[in-house]
């Protein structure tokens, strides 16, 4: 069999219809030939209109749900502004890109993609990154996530790994988790999903904040100028704190303290003045090193490293306003990957080509007609005119006699094409038989998944191995645990044995029959590790001072001055809510109440106790567990000399740690601050592990 015959991604032959499989038809009863692959011209051209069948399977998907989202159901929106920093009028004709130093408004959502409405916002899952920009010549929609690959190559299977990944139909369970087995079997399936498994079982998957995560277009798009002439683009979006995620038992405890932490922590960081900020980077490209590059830039599930090809940063994306509303905004919000300006443009991307085609038809079932551009979240903000009229909710028609063109009424005839100013594609020559199938350059599915493997510090490698361990622990059946390891050993033969380990198999399978062998010649990439990409200081994240009644003032007003100073927030956790006195007789209101204030709702802390209050706190649960949870998520603790007794009781070693402080006089408060830049002190949790396994 040849690559582009019918089959899987990774070269497997597909299952067919036998005795006990009835053949797979279309609604109307039309079997089905191919269910892998859209139908295009020629393995890297375009889709086509005429593809039946896809349109009909993606067309169903998108009306599966009413009314919330099918993805993306849970989502938080803010306002902001667009700041062009470096004019790209050499390259593009794009308006919102010509003068430096120009603002457009834009609304911004974030959202998780498996989880309906309603569940918690620290699943394991990608986070939408969903950018409306309103430019001078239309909306342009920049719909990415947090995370630059996808599980799938071609846009037909999305309904499939959506289907796997949601609730279970029969039993409609577990919610916002791929930890059980339709996933794990639909991905095990699927070697083009494997480099998309690391990225969503490292910590990428948990992010602390919106405010701490990357952005990226995840597709390659075209920039074109005045003349038509094509670059290459991949966007990116790098948040100016730094990259920070949770610990993975931290992000189960924080659904459990506080359901609506990300959605609280951008709340909160707009409305006191802490506005969330990131850098627009360009990835800028021609056909010339699109030809010579080791993967196929068409690929959705390929990155090109920032080692390879620097990011280009061209402007700053700031949130400034919270929604006045969050149903007329957030959830009215309708973002199509087609909604571009002239000047950007669509490559091939079988993914793209295929998100092009099908959100038009969720905004429409979701928003009830084909007028949800007249919702204000959705109206652009430059003139507009059309003939288009009527519908359900139509609140904008046009005016007089004539609703068509071409018309020859003059000047009352209404708008006209501009050949100048109009949006036009990019001529490019695509040919070839009409056909559904994938391109030879897309069949490497286990050298990036590698490389991003071998990128990752020792903590980040432990984490993917452990949440691939508790995922595949959730799957009842020994025999799609068995085939996730195969593919393990694609990748990186100790992964393989840690999660082989982990699952209690006494022997590895088997290596998966790859398209394509692994390449061990690809270097690590630290773009892609988030501890080698962390903050410089403790700047915007959030200090928990635990505070019992005869604390020491002065020690107390250091660590707020210090963290202030140093662009953190403080908040107090006392035993009481209305707050604990002070050793100079003042009180100090609490923030958060010890037993609904845990230690996961912070960054780091400090144990700022009397001996009389160590000695209560020692025997209050919530307590033990508030310095236990802050140690076993190896964050960085300050602590007063009358804390001991605490810590003992919280089963904290007594030879302590680096990442323990003590807390003396004033100026351990400010060491302790420029500390805490580092956010976690990782080498507790490896030598833990070491211990426990010694």
């Amino acid at each position: 069999m040849s690559y582009a015959e019918p089959q899987g991604a990774g070269g497997e032959t597909h299952q067919v219809a036998t005795g006990a499989h009835p053949a797979l038809t279309t609604q109307q009863g039309a079997p089905v030939a191919d269910d892998q692959n859209t139908l295009r011209v020629g393995p890297r051209g375009p889709g086509l209109l005429e593809d039946f069948h896809f349109r009909e399977k993606v067309f169903h998907f998108d009306h599966e749900r009413i009314p919330e989202r099918v993805v993306h159901a849970r989502g938080y929106g803010a306002h902001g502004f667009f700041e062009l920093t470096e004019s790209l009028a050499d390259i593009t004709r794009a308006d919102i890109f010509q003068r430096v130093g120009e603002r457009t408004e834009v609304f911004v959502r974030f959202s998780t993609v498996a989880g309906s409405k309603g569940s918690a916002d620290l699943a394991r899952d990608v986070r939408g990154f969903a950018v409306k920009l309103y430019t001078r010549e239309g909306n342009w929609d920049l719909v990415g996530n947090n995370i630059p690959v996808f599980f799938i190559q071609d846009a037909i299977k999305f309904p499939d790994v959506i289907h796997a990944a949601k609730p279970e139909p029969d039993r409609e369970f577990p919610q916002a988790q791929t930890a059980h087995d339709t996933f794990w079997d639909f991905i095990s399936l699927t070697p083009e999903s494997m480099h998309m498994v690391m990225w969503i079982m490292s910590d990428r998957a948990i992010p602390r904040s919106f405010r701490f995560m990357d952005g990226f277009g995840v597709h390659t798009f075209r920039l074109l100028d005045a003349e038509d002439r094509s670059t290459f683009v991949k966007f990116h979006w790098k948040p100016t704190l730094g990259l920070q995620s949770v610990a993975w038992n931290e992000a189960v405890k924080l659904n459990g303290a506080d359901p609506d932490f990300h959605r609280r922590d951008l709340w909160d960081a707009i409305n006191t003045g802490a506005f969330p900020e990131w850098e627009l980077g360009l990835q800028l490209f021609d056909q010339a090193f699109a030809d010579k590059f080791d993967f196929d830039v068409l690929d959705p599930t390929k990155i090109i490293p920032e080692e390879i090809l620097p990011v280009r940063v061209v402007g700053r994306l700031v949130l400034d306003r919270t929604v006045d509303n969050f149903f007329a905004e957030t959830e009215q919000v309708a973002f199509c990957t087609q909604n571009v300006p002239p000047g950007i443009d669509f490559s091939n991307d079988p993914l793209l080509q295929g998100r092009n085609f099908s959100y038009l038809d969720t905004q429409i079932k979701r928003l009830g007609g084909p007028n949800f551009t007249h919702l204000p979240v959705n109206a652009p903000r430059c003139p507009f005119a059309h003939f288009q009229q009527d519908g359900h909710m139509a609140m904008l028609n046009p005016k007089g006699r004539v609703n068509y063109e071409p018309n020859s009424w003059g000047a009352e005839g209404g708008p006209r094409e501009d050949p100048q100013r109009g949006f036009r594609s990019f001529a490019a020559e695509d040919a070839g038989p009409k056909s559904r199938v994938r391109p030879e350059s897309f069949a490497d599915h286990y050298s990036q998944a590698r490389q991003f493997f071998i990128s990752q510090t020792p903590i980040e490698q432990k984490h993917i191995g452990d949440a691939l361990i508790f995922e595949l622990s959730k799957v009842e059946r020994p025999d799609i645990r068995a085939r996730m390891v195969s593919h393990l050993l694609n990748i990186h033969p100790d992964l393989a044995s840690t999660v082989a380990g982990g699952l209690g198999l006494t022997e590895l399978p088997q290596a998966a029959q790859a398209a394509r062998p692994t390449r061990q010649d690809l270097p690590p990439s630290e773009a892609l590790s988030i501890v080698k990409r962390g903050p410089d200081s403790f700047q915007g994240r959030k200090l928990g001072i635990l505070v019992t009644e005869g604390a020491d003032a002065g020690l107390f007003e250091a660590l707020v001055t210090a963290a202030t100073k140093g662009g953190a927030v403080v908040e107090t956790v006392t035993p009481r809510i209305s707050g604990s006195v002070l050793s100079d007789g003042t009180t100090v209101p609490g923030n958060q109440n010890l037993k609904g204030g845990p230690s996961v709702l912070f960054d780091a802390v400090a144990l700022l106790v009397s001996d009389k209050g160590a000695a209560l706190l020692s025997e209050h649960g919530a307590a033990r567990d508030f310095v236990a949870d802050a140690f076993g998520h190896c964050k960085f603790i300050a602590f007063t000399a009358a804390a001991r007794p605490l810590l003992e009781k919280a089963g904290v070693p007594a030879e302590l740690d680096e990442g323990c402080v003590p807390l003396a006089q004033a100026k351990d408060a400010v060491a302790f601050i420029e500390t805490c830049g580092q956010l976690r002190y990782w080498p507790r949790e490896l030598k833990a592990d070491v211990a426990a396994l010694a």
